[in-house]
């Protein structure tokens, strides 16, 4: 493997059509495509000040890097990608990928970052900023999650999340077969239009939760004050530890908790209107 040290690169395709390359202490200055074409490179502890450094790149680590605001749309159309460590201020991150492996990585303009993506394996990812994270993403996993950005997880499918605090707005809508473990979800409107979304031992705050959801299933979970009109036309089975402020016209399933502040039935729901909704005896 060739190995550039120290070095400042700019302007157009300066390592166009580079294999077998490490870089280390190297930065890229402005100019675009930086690194185009590419296939198995290395990249430790370099900064990024360029547009898109790497599209149509095959096989690559990034380790102890910066990318700063300047480097917006750096990582497109690209696979099989080991991230770690690594710093983004750049907007528009990680764009129609597969086979990706991140690792302690902070995304500070989190706007429409991995979009159409499948294959990503994170653990401890902080996104701040910004709308629509993994837009129409697939197959994700991800242990550690910090987020504040808006309408996050939004048409995505089968995934999996731990140890997650999402303070957001519209998240998980029209998403299928994903399931939460041990997360904390503070925002309006959770999870409207889901299939098959699970919530394990999560804590849920923010008004009309969990709305027109299909099949959703509820595991130990409680619910803030806020939580008024859940569960509308939805389909559930759902657990809840505590207490929920209000429940209004579930279509179907059965609903248990500690506590139910109130209950609406009116003539607007929809069929089979069978929901079973229960206090459990203490």
């Amino acid at each position: 493997m060739d190995i550039i040290k120290d070095k400042e690169f700019g302007g157009e395709r300066p390592l166009f059509e580079s294999h077998n390359l490490r870089l280390e202490n190297v930065i890229i200055r402005e100019g675009e495509s930086a690194i185009k074409e590419c296939s198995n490179i290395e990249a430790f502890n370099c900064r990024f000040e360029g547009n898109y450094p790497f599209w149509h790149v095959h096989g690559f680590s990034i380790e102890k890097c910066f990318f700063d605001v300047g480097g917006r749309s750096a990582l497109w159309y690209s696979d099989h990608l080991k991230m770690k460590d690594t710093v983004i201020d750049a907007p528009k991150m990680f764009r129609e990928m597969t086979d990706l492996e991140l690792d302690n990585v902070t995304l500070n303009d989190a706007d429409e970052v991995f979009w159409r993506c499948k294959n990503i394996k994170i653990k401890n990812l902080v996104l701040h900023g910004g709308t629509y994270p993994f837009m129409f993403s697939d197959n994700i996993r991800i242990d550690g999650l910090k987020s504040d950005s808006k309408y996050v997880f939004q048409y995505v499918k089968n995934v999996e999340i731990h140890n997650a605090k999402i303070t957001t707005k519209d998240a998980f809508w029209e998403v299928e077969n994903v399931t939460v473990y041990n997360s904390v979800l503070n925002g309006e409107y959770l999870g409207w239009h889901s299939k098959n979304l699970r919530l394990v031992n999560c804590h849920i705050t923010g008004e009309q939760p969990l709305c027109y959801a299909h099949d959703l299933i509820l595991e130990n979970c409680t619910f803030g004050a806020d939580c008024d009109r859940a569960f509308e036309y939805s389909t559930l089975n759902a657990d809840i530890k505590g207490a929920i402020t209000n429940i209004k016209n579930p279509m179907s399933g059965r609903i248990v908790a500690d506590e139910i502040g109130s209950v609406t039935i009116d003539k607007n729901i929809k069929a089979p209107a069978d929901c079973v909704i229960e206090v459990r005896n203490k």
